[in-house]
């Protein structure tokens, strides 16, 4: 079980910026797991399913989800444990709750309001 810390959400207008961080404490095994592992950022808006928004693999591979491409970049400091998520250009529909997750851990989340 890894321990995450999401943080770095809050209200913002359209066509602002955000970054998130997610964190990964506890013990030593803890930390290396997060390391060695390919980290997600999902969401999920209000009344609807949680979407997949980005991962990035041990070596820094990424991916998105065709609704943040071009916008969202996922990038991640194994020395710090901390995985990020910058947010730009952000609209209304990325107002979510978002979990950072390492295989079957998951964060409390952090909610990203964006107002029209």
């Amino acid at each position: 079980q890894v321990q995450l810390v999401e943080s770095g959400g809050g209200l913002v207008q359209a066509g602002g910026s955000l970054r998130l961080s997610c964190a990964a404490s506890g013990n030593i095994v803890s930390r290396s797991i997060f390391r060695d592992n390919d980290v997600a950022w999902y969401r999920r808006a209000p009344g609807k399913e949680r979407e997949l928004v980005a991962t990035i693999s041990r070596g820094g591979s990424t991916n998105y989800a065709d609704s943040v491409k071009g916008r969202f970049t996922i990038s991640r400091d194994n020395a710090k444990n901390t995985v990020y998520l910058q947010m730009n250009s952000l609209k209304p529909e990325d107002t979510a709750v978002y979990y950072c997750n390492v295989m079957n851990s998951w964060g409390k989340g952090t909610l990203v309001t964006v107002s029209s």
